[in-house]
């Protein structure tokens, strides 16, 4: 199928400034023209009545593993992510790959995915492959020169860049970060980082950040920023923001728009001390997987599961609303999923972030639809560095997702996390159609992103 044509919606694109009833077409996998006139097509999709977006583009989620055994990759979040209208995301993040980047999207060229798909160069994957095994410990200077070598590597095998999850290795240097930063600059690839600190040292490890982008003259991003200063630290936070931005620190966050986090039990978030930190009891933990899955913890639930199933993944029910709402508003904030769950048990971000957002923001009046979009689509995209994502320009990706924005819902719970949302109506990756009115019917239209590209 070379040319189809969607016809009658209202197409909302940030990069051109566009909102208007008319037509799109597509051709060999490109956006072809945007017109008033009918041109013959191969496939018409009537999408009267609904919002024709360009594809969701999520910077931030964690890809799912690879069964080296079976040579099959797992697509459970690509899946979701394509029900909910992303069309390209980011895995690789907060420093950790679950497979060797480069094989992993060399995979992806010949199998295809449910969606497109990059991923970052992760340094605690990198740290641990060249011998530094000891999270809360600096490596030695012979290990450094190997990491410094093999991200190297990877960046030349098509690494969007380099991703930290500094707060989950304590023992990571200085040198460790610009050495391993410094590699981004040449061709203004992008670092992001799950910071060293949250809550109150959250403001201190945000400053790090923006000496990483003045040292190593790269642009950054704060990963997750709701779940690192979402605890009564926002407004300064944000205010800081402004100040690095003010100064030529070319610095965004992203946030995902729940209350709650998620991560494994055995993560340093969870390090003695956390409690009188976000001021809360154990109960505000739940397990989410292992042999108390479903529960909330007590200290000796708590303490068993950290002992003996240090991988159960945990939601953590700790931030304010009222600061994922702040960050949220604000214009250098992007919207990311930070999707992570194991099957369908998890936390609902991985299937609802992108609907969510405007059913719970756009429709109550708190962000304007179209910088909603703009948050979930051209931002995201620049970002990267990916031209031909994120907007509908006449050359781009054929990504798009067409949407009726009154039925649309985020079902997606933490009971249910893999629910997907109703009202995406089609989302079609590189010209094709990949979800029609809820049912992935083509799952192999995704392709490996590569810095460049």
């Amino acid at each position: 199928m070379n040319r189809v044509l969607i016809k009658g919606g209202r197409i909302i694109d940030s990069r051109q400034k566009l909102d208007r009833i008319t037509n799109l077409l597509i051709e060999n996998g490109r956006v072809a023209e945007i017109t008033d006139q009918e041109p013959a097509a191969d496939l018409v999709i009537n999408a009267k009545g609904m919002i024709v977006s360009p594809g969701f583009v999520d910077l931030h989620m964690h890809e799912d593993p690879f069964d080296q055994g079976s040579g099959v990759m797992g697509q459970d979040i690509a899946r979701s992510m394509a029900l909910m209208g992303v069309t390209t995301c980011m895995g690789g993040n907060c420093g950790e790959n679950f497979y060797p980047p480069d094989r992993y999207l060399d995979h992806m060229d010949k199998h295809g995915n449910c969606v497109n798909m990059g991923l970052f160069a992760g340094h605690t994957y990198v740290r641990e492959a060249c011998g530094g095994k000891d999270k809360y410990a600096a490596v030695t200077p012979e290990i450094l020169d190997r990491m410094e070598e093999m991200t190297a590597e990877l960046l030349a095998g098509g690494c969007m860049g380099v991703s930290f999850g500094v707060k989950y290795v304590p023992g990571t240097s200085w040198e460790e970060i610009i050495r391993l930063s410094r590699l981004c600059g040449p061709e203004d690839r992008l670092v992001t980082a799950h910071v060293r600190k949250d809550v109150h040292g959250v403001f201190e490890a945000v400053e790090e950040m923006a000496r990483i982008a003045r040292e190593a003259g790269v642009r950054v991003q704060v990963s997750h920023v709701g779940s690192m200063g979402g605890y009564g630290q926002m407004e300064k936070l944000l205010q800081d923001l402004d100040r690095y931005r003010s100064e030529g620190v070319d610095m965004y966050c992203d946030c995902y728009p729940y209350d709650a986090f998620s991560t494994t039990i055995g993560a340093t978030t969870y390090d003695d001390g956390f409690l009188e930190e976000y001021q809360a009891g154990y109960d505000s933990v739940q397990l989410v997987d292992g042999r108390y899955a479903g529960q909330r913890c007590s200290k000796e639930i708590f303490d068993w599961a950290r002992a003996h199933e240090p991988w159960a993944k945990t939601i953590g029910y700790f931030m304010k609303p009222e600061d994922i709402v702040m960050a949220l508003r604000h214009p250098y904030v992007i919207l990311a999923s930070d999707g992570l769950r194991s099957g369908v048990k998890g936390h609902p971000r991985a299937a609802g972030a992108f609907p969510r957002l405007i059913c719970e923001y756009v429709k109550t009046g708190k962000i304007p639809l179209g910088e909603a979009l703009r948050k979930m689509t051209d931002l995201p995209a620049q970002r990267l560095n990916l031209p031909r994502k994120g907007n509908l320009r006449v050359g781009s990706d054929a990504d798009i997702t067409i949407f009726d924005y009154e039925k649309l819902q985020d079902r997606a719970t933490y009971d249910d996390p893999a629910l997907p949302p109703d009202g995406i109506a089609w989302v079609l990756i590189n010209g094709s159609v990949a979800v029609d009115h809820g049912k992935l019917v083509n799952e192999t239209l995704g392709r490996a992103v590569r810095f460049g590209q």
